[in-house]
């Protein structure tokens, strides 16, 4: 199970080291990550849409993660940035976005 990345400090250190992957609905910042448990943290902003959707996309990125744990274990602590493109994808075109993204972080990252 992912841990949550929830500290500005954290979300900021893993901005820093520019290591970023984007497609049409996300964009995916990554970094080694220092804890034996993958971390995961989602950033969307309010020009995404009201609060119950910016909740339904986070909810379904989780859950997304969740059941895709064995192809998402990656040696990385990751943090999406969900697009306004997102607002109008549905679950299977966000699951696709990332795994893909996880899929390509790892084969240009991973040693």
């Amino acid at each position: 199970m992912f841990e949550s990345i929830k500290k500005n400090t954290e979300f900021r250190t893993i901005y820093g080291h520019k290591r970023s992957i984007a497609d049409r609905n996300l964009v995916l910042y990554c970094w080694p990550k220092r804890m034996p448990n993958p971390r995961l943290g989602i950033s969307i902003s309010k020009k995404v849409g009201k609060a119950v959707l910016r909740n339904r996309i986070k909810r379904q990125i989780k859950e997304i993660m969740h059941c895709n744990q064995q192809a998402c274990d990656c040696p990385y602590d990751i943090i999406f940035v969900v697009r306004a493109a997102c607002a109008e994808a549905s679950f299977s075109e966000i699951e696709a976005s990332c795994l893909k993204l996880i899929k390509q972080a790892v084969k240009k990252w991973h040693k």
